[in-house]
């Protein structure tokens, strides 16, 4: 079993910063990209960033220059720096990991349960 478990959301003002984890835990072979959704009410789930296995990363035009993803892979980690938020920015934040359980086994992709992020004064 594996479990993507999100920390670090909550209520920010407009220009300020918060940083989510994400930890994979579990029967783990390899991870490969891990990344970040985000889902507005009455949007759809939209790509944030990812980063690959060998650290390459993309983000979506909405965030770069704010954001930064990365990763630990010691920890299984990936974080998602958030800085000069907006009200727009204001959804919940799912991370996600394509993860291979065992050296046989196909790469799945597991999702995290979501944190919420509001950006307001």
């Amino acid at each position: 079993q594996v479990q993507l478990v999100e920390s670090g959301g909550g209520l920010v003002q407009p220009g300020g910063s918060l940083r989510l984890s994400c930890a994979a835990s579990g029967t783990i072979f390899s991870i490969g990209a891990m990344g970040w959704y985000r889902q507005a009410p009455g949007k759809e789930r939209e790509l944030v960033a990812f980063i690959t296995s060998g650290g390459t990363t993309g983000y979506a035009d909405s965030v770069k220059g704010r954001f930064t993803i990365s990763r630990d892979n010691a920890k299984n980690t990936v974080y998602l720096q958030m800085s000069s938020l907006k009200p727009e920015d204001t959804a919940v934040y799912y991370c996600y990991a394509k993860i291979q359980r065992g050296m046989w086994s196909n790469e799945l992709q597991y999702w995290g349960q979501g944190t919420q992020v509001t950006v307001s004064s």
